[in-house]
């Protein structure tokens, strides 16, 4: 079943178990059983970790709540001035970092038990803070027994994915290098944050798939490890950061802009060709045998590009600088898509 249709039928379990139970709690609380499917509904999340923190955040906000509203009793009758302090410090205190998902419900609680509870506060409040508790113990029991589905794979495709992505735009930036000149096509110089964005998505949902493992039963059949795929993320946000570097500079090559640049005609087969190579390299991804030998080849084709560098030198050229700091974002490509290890022995210090 996929995860939000997984979702959706454990919610609607777990709110019609609340409420089967809810009438049986005893004293006051059966009085009040339709907070048990809410406290049932604010526990579901997709993965048991975030579930047991946001439930542990509302029942803190409920808590909480109940106290300000029981300050103002103490203290007054509840009146326009009470309640609106009680429900403003109830935000204020609500808005705070570490009450997370639980800080709405401090303001709520405390109108909930001023105005509804009125002379019977104590009455309600119990029964409103156990059944919300029934829920919430319901909500988790449901998602512990019915396991949540761990998000590995899919955090997976999204990082092959972004890889053929990023991949796909050197190709094309290399494309446009050998076709006519200036290239018909501009698409490729305005995915900078096209780009930036499919990082972040593949980095959520590697978190995602983190999170999901955490108190997960499934997670003790699988011998699934994410510090492999962390470093891959980390190293194609590295690269991402580079492809768009390249990119700004050769769009400035070609129109001008967001800077005028220099590109010698006799560099463009080059550049070429070592995008398509380190394009390829990209691709392969760490878990392809070819990868050490693209990475190789990738090297050799940016060697290229140097020696042509040092024939225009000779022939006179006005400026190679742009074409030299493509040549740094392309080697810097390559030293991230190495295995750690191998970075690791390059930054390494001497002696």
């Amino acid at each position: 079943m996929r995860p939000r249709a997984l979702q959706v039928v454990k919610i609607t379990i777990a709110v019609a178990i609340a409420w089967s139970l809810a009438p049986l709690m005893p004293g006051t609380a059966k009085e009040f059983p339709y907070y048990a499917p809410l406290g049932a509904l604010l526990s579901m999340h997709p993965t048991l970790a975030r579930s047991i923190h946001s439930s542990v955040q509302t029942l803190a906000g409920v808590l909480i709540g109940i106290g300000l509203a029981g300050i103002v009793l103490i203290v007054s009758e509840p009146t326009v001035l009470t309640l609106s302090l009680a429900v403003g410090l109830g935000t204020l205190i609500g808005g705070m970092k570490w009450m997370g998902a639980g800080g709405e419900y401090v303001p709520i609680t405390a109108l909930f038990v001023l105005i509804i509870g009125g002379p019977d506060a104590d009455g309600y409040s119990i029964g409103y803070a156990t059944q919300i508790c029934l829920g919430i113990v319901v909500g988790l029991a449901v998602n512990l027994l019915i396991l949540p589905p761990l998000a590995i794979g899919p955090a997976r495709e999204r990082l092959s994915g972004f890889r053929k992505t990023l991949a796909t735009h050197l190709t094309e930036v290399g494309d446009a290098l050998v076709e006519s000149w200036p290239p018909g096509r501009d698409d490729w110089a305005t995915q900078g944050e096209t780009l930036n964005v499919a990082a972040r998505q593949v980095r959520t949902a590697v978190q995602t798939a983190d999170e999901s493992r955490k108190g997960n039963p499934r997670a003790w059949f699988t011998r699934a490890n994410l510090d492999t795929d962390y470093d891959a993320l980390l190293a194609l946000e590295n690269v991402t950061f580079h492809i768009r570097n390249l990119t700004e500079v050769l769009a400035g090559m070609v129109w001008g802009k967001p800077i005028a640049l220099e590109l010698p005609p006799e560099l463009r087969p080059v550049l070429s060709e070592a995008l398509h190579a380190v394009a390829a390299a990209i691709s392969a991804g760490d878990d392809d045998a070819r990868q050490p030998h693209l990475l190789d080849q990738a090297g050799v084709a940016i060697e290229a590009i140097l020696r042509k560098m040092q024939q225009e030198i000779g022939a006179g050229a006005a400026s190679l600088s742009p074409t030299a700091a493509i040549v740094i974002d392309l080697k810097r490509i390559l030293m991230a898509l190495r295995p750690k290890t191998d970075r690791e022995a390059v930054s390494a210090p001497i002696g």
